[in-house]
């Protein structure tokens, strides 16, 4: 799933800005100018589209975290971390404090069945031999079930 659809779509779930967009950025440690963000948040087929690199993502889950929890002083701040999937399921379960069961009923309220198990083999680490990569369309489901949670029912 390329970077630019996690944003557009915490954009949307979140009822925020641009500006807060960068800002959200800023706090995760990255720099990224206006012009940019509204280039990334630009659907793939709009004149200005530009593809969100690996750098400015990994900054913005970060920043979310930050964002949505609060920045603990005492611990050191979070480093930067190669945007996989995975990464980005683990980054948003910990910015909006979800326990398993909750992502299990989210995705299972989108027709998306999964065990604990297999969810679990999504947090491991890679190289573990129980870690599972995450697929675009697991990530999509769980992006939607997120919204539909975070924005409430309609």
């Amino acid at each position: 799933m390329i970077n630019n659809d996690v944003i557009r779509s915490v954009r949307y779930m979140l009822n925020i800005s641009e500006f807060k967009l960068v800002e959200i950025v800023k706090l995760g440690g990255g720099e990224v100018t206006q012009a940019a963000m509204n280039a990334y948040i630009k659907k793939e087929d709009e004149p200005g589209f530009e593809e969100c690199g690996q750098n400015v993502m990994s900054r913005f889950l970060n920043g979310l975290i930050y964002f949505k929890r609060g920045k603990d002083e005492s611990r050191p701040p979070l480093g930067p971390e190669l945007p996989t999937n995975n990464v980005v399921l683990k980054k948003l379960r910990v910015a909006f404090e979800l326990k398993d069961e909750d992502i299990i009923s989210m995705l299972d309220s989108d027709g998306f069945k999964v065990s604990k198990t297999e969810l679990s083999a999504l947090f491991r680490k890679e190289g573990h031999q129980n870690y599972r990569p995450c697929g675009d369309q697991f990530l999509r489901s769980f992006l939607k079930g997120l919204t539909a949670k975070v924005k409430g029912p309609k």
